[in-house]
């Protein structure tokens, strides 16, 4: 049905809709329209109630729309006559609340920031040097039964476990992407069960301004924006920052034969990197390249950041493949990226953490991100040499005493210890369970024929791949995880676990389960139960970090503030096939003993003498049962004897007490 309203030419600025007196003023941007056409919908409806012309300024099209029926309005655009398309300054998309339920190309909603009480609370801004960050999905940490919140798999949801955040010590959360995405886009089954497959993580994005309708509560034109304003602040108000997993290195619009939702159908030559011939470029393994440093693309991202940052009150943003962000529009590496710079230099990103994945198909620049000091990143070199030297792999003790140290080799020129992001696991690739059980991935049900997902990884399985009920296996599984955080938490730098490792969630030995929404990727409540000893071991070492200021060090450790040792005190041994690492950090308060044995045997480990009047004490050793792993008292365990026996994969730490 029709309905009769008022048009005038409207102004070119800001892009997207905003209020023009009662007016709504509508802008895109478009080099290559030669008409476009703005449509009305009420919501739901397949025609819409009114199709108004655009007027022109430059390379902006706009118009002002009054007498409106309602303001809960959907709209899209009709550029040189082709399929509607979604606005990328919408701050709202026509996808439904329903997950799983097929959504069809979408509409953007009219969506004029709503009233939002923020009751006086600010963003705790921890140094980053401070940070433990936990990965997490929001789906997937509330969905499970086992959960029971009231609002399973949403914003809300989080909420509801947000105590159990804190009780586990951990001040910052990285949300994959919580950008709306379509997860029924995979069409695929799982060709072991006959189940549906998903885009359950999340990296295909719709659009960069609108938080993800299905994580929402309820159906409301707003739901999705005041639920995730909620979490925010009661994340806050918990002293736990909020960091954004987000991807503008691609979209979810893919190549030649992927779907037209907004920037293909509105000017696919500014939005992506093309080839002469028009064939995209595609740096990110999805058929697709975002075209970042491109003037309007660069303006773009920047909105985006700014409006997460201003509006929802986000503390930062990893940056999925941000090595695209890097590479100009024919994508050639670039010394100085515009968009790169831009960010930096935002005075309203100012105090924001920015973290680069500083990686993508084709290039790797780990420790040469061109971001400055502005920028920390994901430390793919340290998860390597952490987990290369843990399961016994020859030649890798000088790595790993590096990474131990903040990995100096990499930024130890211009930038800090705290720019390494240390991670052993991430969303994708193994959980830490599956890391020390599975020596190749078993990804069959994906679909893919197990060709999908890295076949490097590392792992170890102890002695038997997957499950088993050899009781020397299970036992050496534990010392390799409690091994792994243990490094992962007395490491310089800024730690990172994935949601789930404290309990030992296991996916079956599948390293790109992006698909699987199930208990593949769920976070399963009851399992906590199970493992007790296990989260005990992880909080008390989370603790443990927080209490001892020298593991938040702002700068690299000189000569002075660290012995290193081998079987004999200040005899360390760097060969090959070395495969014990000791150390005393002296300028400690206390000063720690802290030792790493890879061997498959016992070393018998001459221990350095206390400081005058002080005895070494057991904090830590890997190879004891729950409660002695870990001891709360450790005046209790004085070390009388000048020695300790390493039992083989096991660490210890030592206080001088």
């Amino acid at each position: 049905m029709q309905h009769q309203v008022r048009t005038a030419p409207g102004g070119p600025t800001p892009l997207g809709v905003s209020n023009s007196g009662s007016n709504l003023n509508f802008s895109l941007y478009s080099s290559v329209a030669t008409k476009v056409v703005l449509s009305l919908f009420l919501p739901g409806d397949k025609r819409p109630f009114a199709s108004v012309p655009l007027s022109k300024t430059g390379q902006v099209w706009h118009v002002e729309v009054g007498d409106l029926p309602t303001l809960e309005i959907e709209y899209g655009y009709t550029i040189n006559d082709g399929p509607l398309v979604s606005d990328p300054y919408a701050k709202g998309l026509s996808l439904g609340q329903k997950w799983g339920a097929t959504h069809g190309a979408p509409r953007g909603k009219v969506v004029l920031d709503p009233p939002f009480d923020w009751q006086g609370i600010t963003s705790p801004q921890i140094p980053m040097q401070d940070l433990i960050i936990y990965e997490m999905h929001v789906r997937a940490f509330t969905v499970d039964p086992s959960s029971k919140v009231k609002f399973p798999g949403t914003y809300q949801g989080m909420i509801e476990k947000i105590p159990y955040l804190k009780k586990l010590g951990i001040n910052a959360v990285e949300l994959l992407p919580i950008f709306e995405f379509d997860e029924c886009q995979n069409h695929a089954t799982n060709p072991l069960t006959g189940e549906r497959l998903y885009n359950f993580w999340g990296y295909s994005t719709i659009n960069f301004f609108c938080p993800m309708n299905r994580f929402a509560s309820s159906k409301s034109w707003t739901a999705a924006i005041t639920d995730f304003k909620t979490l925010v602040r009661e994340l806050h108000r918990a002293g736990i920052e909020v960091i954004l997993d987000v991807v503008y290195n691609h979209t979810a619009e893919g190549g030649k034969d992927g779907p037209i939702y907004s920037y293909k159908g509105i000017d696919k030559a500014t939005y992506y990197m093309l080839r002469p011939d028009g064939t995209y470029i595609d740096f990110s393994g999805t058929g697709n390249t975002f075209n970042a440093n491109h003037p309007i693309v660069s303006e773009l991202i920047i909105d985006s950041l700014r409006y997460w940052v201003s509006t929802m009150q986000v503390d930062g943003f990893r940056f999925d493949l941000a090595s695209c962000l890097t590479r100009d529009e024919e994508g050639h590496p670039l010394a100085d990226p515009y968009v790169i710079r831009a960010i930096s230099e935002d005075p309203i990103l100012a105090s924001t953490k920015l973290i680069a994945e500083a990686w993508d198909i084709g290039m790797y620049q780990v420790g040469n991100f061109p971001g400055g000091k502005r920028w920390s990143e994901w430390n793919g070199k340290y998860r390597d040499s952490v987990r290369r030297f843990l399961k016994g792999s020859d030649g890798g003790s000088s790595a790993f005493a590096r990474a131990l140290s903040g990995s100096d080799d990499l930024y130890g020129k211009e930038r800090n210890p705290y720019h390494s992001i240390n991670f052993i696991i991430a969303h994708d690739g193994y959980t830490l369970r599956d890391l020390v059980s599975y020596q190749d991935k078993h990804n069959l049900a994906n679909g893919e024929e197990n060709r999908d997902g890295n076949n490097q990884n590392d792992s170890w399985n102890c002695g038997a791949e997957g499950k088993t009920k050899d009781p020397k296996i299970l036992h050496l599984r534990e010392r390799q995880i409690r091994n792994f955080h243990t490094a992962l938490m007395l490491s310089l730098g800024t730690p990172m676990i994935l949601m789930g490792d404290e309990y030992g969630h296991t996916r079956g030995g599948n390293n790109n389960p992006y698909c699987q929404d199930n208990a593949l990727n769920w976070f399963l409540w009851n399992e906590i139960d199970k493992h007790t000893t296990l989260w005990r071991f992880y909080h008390l070492l989370i603790e443990f970090r927080k209490a001892h200021p020298v593991f938040q060090r702002t700068e690299f450790f000189k000569e002075t503030d660290i012995d290193w040792h081998g079987y004999i005190p200040l005899e360390p041994n760097w060969g090959p096939e070395n495969r014990f690492i000791a150390y005393t950090l002296k300028m400690a308060e206390p000063p720690l003993y802290i030792a790493f044995n890879a061997h498959f045997q016992v070393v018998h480990a001459q221990l350095p003498p206390p400081p005058k009047g002080k005895t070494w004490c057991r904090v830590i050793d890997t190879s004891l049962a729950s409660p002695l792993d870990f001891s709360e008292t450790p005046e209790r365990f004085p070390i009388r004897k000048g020695s300790y026996d390493v039992i083989d994969h096991s660490a210890i730490v030592l206080k001088a007490l």
